[in-house]
């Protein structure tokens, strides 16, 4: 009989849903590094024999997206191509009973803040001195920075807080350190994340202390773009923008997510803000940052939403003409205060209200694109991709907001640094440059 041949266990990690868990499965994979595992992340036709599945449960297409994954991976241990398969993150906190039911092939699931268990499945070390590292599975030359875990706020459509908990804030100085680790490894842009940035430090400072965050973010050197997701509008703390305006490298560019604009809707929302007062934070975020990039998320579909909520919402973009837009269809989940309602829009309806937003920002988009034709703009270089170089302005975020191309027959550009770039042309949701000069 022949010897099975010993080998060193690799791990193969699955990132599903938003950038938080990008930053977790980032922290995972430090702490099995560290461990001598070997670690790969998301590696198709991968050699590992362990597979760590980071799943996303906030709406129902994140939810499919994730068992499809953990279907897909517990067909492969059947057929012996994995010897083990665990699954992590916010759909396994969220329904691990069901899940353990009705997918067995699963050796074990874990909540979003178990990795100490799932490291101890796994034979391996939490590191307590690790906190803060991570294996970057970005581009080497921006990061994701998670200031908070969990979330304070009772919006009635939101599963967040059931999945992550209160909101929990790490201490500037943790922060800071991380920002410098980041750096040296030769990281440029930090995107600060959270589930509400605006309420950083009430916790650990008895505060709001995202503004003095940044002032110290900004000292750290190596770093030259910061950038802030996911602000919550009621209540904005306005010293935000002062130290937006004050701190260069802190950029002229906030996530804020609205989700709505009908007074009624907002209300049935739990948003605690009125359209008018929504109105006048805009106004004062602009009179401060004459030059902000706000981007802002629409929600649409909410129960009880009508034809006349939507031409209230599509007025409410036209007028206030926001530089980036998303918007999504309302899910109705369980556990959440919205789910007593009666899910009473259609989906078809969801569907073509989404159209018609993203119709109205679209024509929006392309007016603002298009007078930037002739400006030259500073442009972070991302990646080469389809006889481009494709990189991104402070207004624009990755993945999610526009990007500029280059042709790269007639340019080269340094993947991960800065350049000068002319903007040539515009369409709906992207700018075409030349290549001016790259920044030393």
């Amino acid at each position: 009989m022949k010897a099975r041949t010993l080998r060193k266990d690799k791990v193969n990690v699955i990132t599903l849903g938003c950038s938080k868990n990008t930053v977790d499965s980032e922290n995972m994979m430090a702490q099995l590094q560290a461990n001598n595992y070997a670690v790969t992340h998301q590696e198709n036709n991968s050699d590992a024999n362990i597979v760590i599945i980071n799943t996303c449960g906030f709406i129902d297409a994140a939810k499919e997206e994730s068992v499809n994954n953990i279907l897909y991976y517990a067909d492969a241990k059947e057929k012996g191509i994995i010897e083990k398969l665990y699954v992590t993150g916010c759909l396994s906190h969220r329904y691990k009973d069901d899940l353990e039911a009705e997918i067995p092939q699963v050796d074990a699931f874990f909540g979003t803040m178990e990795l100490p268990r799932l490291l101890k499945t796994l034979k391996a070390d939490y590191k307590h001195e690790l906190i803060g590292e991570r294996l970057l599975t970005t581009p080497n030359h921006f990061a994701y920075v998670k200031i908070s875990e969990g979330c304070n706020r009772t919006c009635a459509f939101c599963a967040i807080p059931i999945m992550r908990g209160k909101h929990i804030s790490k201490s500037i100085d943790e922060l800071v350190q991380e920002a410098k680790s980041l750096a040296a490894k030769g990281v440029k842009e930090l995107i600060l994340i959270a589930q509400e940035l605006t309420y950083y430090g009430l916790d650990i400072y008895k505060e709001r202390a995202l503004s003095k965050l940044l002032y110290a973010l900004n000292e750290v050197e190596g770093i030259e773009w910061i950038r802030l997701h996911y602000a919550y509008p009621s209540k904005f703390p306005l010293d935000v923008i002062d130290a937006m305006v004050a701190c260069e490298k802190v950029c002229n560019y906030l996530d804020m997510p609205l989700q709505h604009a009908s007074d009624p809707v907002l209300k049935a929302m739990r948003r605690q803000i009125t359209r008018n007062e929504t109105k006048e934070l805009i106004a004062a975020i602009r009179e401060k940052c004459p030059d902000i990039t706000l981007r802002t998320t629409m929600l649409v579909g909410f129960p009880g939403e009508t034809e006349s909520d939507i031409e209230t919402l599509k007025a409410f973009i036209q007028e206030q003409r926001f530089s980036r837009l998303g918007v999504f269809t309302y899910s109705h989940e369980e556990g959440t205060p919205g789910h007593v309602l009666e899910d009473d829009v259609p989906d078809e309806i969801k569907q073509q209200r989404a159209a018609e937003v993203m119709e109205v920002q679209q024509n929006i988009s392309f007016e603002l694109n298009e007078a930037k034709v002739g400006q030259t703009l500073k442009v972070l270089i991302d990646k080469k991709e389809g006889g481009y170089f494709v990189g991104r302005t402070e207004a624009d975020s990755p993945e999610v907001d526009n990007e500029v191309l280059i042709p790269a027959a007639t340019n080269y550009c340094r993947i991960g640094d800065f350049a000068q770039v002319k903007i040539t042309d515009a369409s709906d949701f992207d700018l075409y440059g030349e290549l001016v000069i790259m920044d030393s």
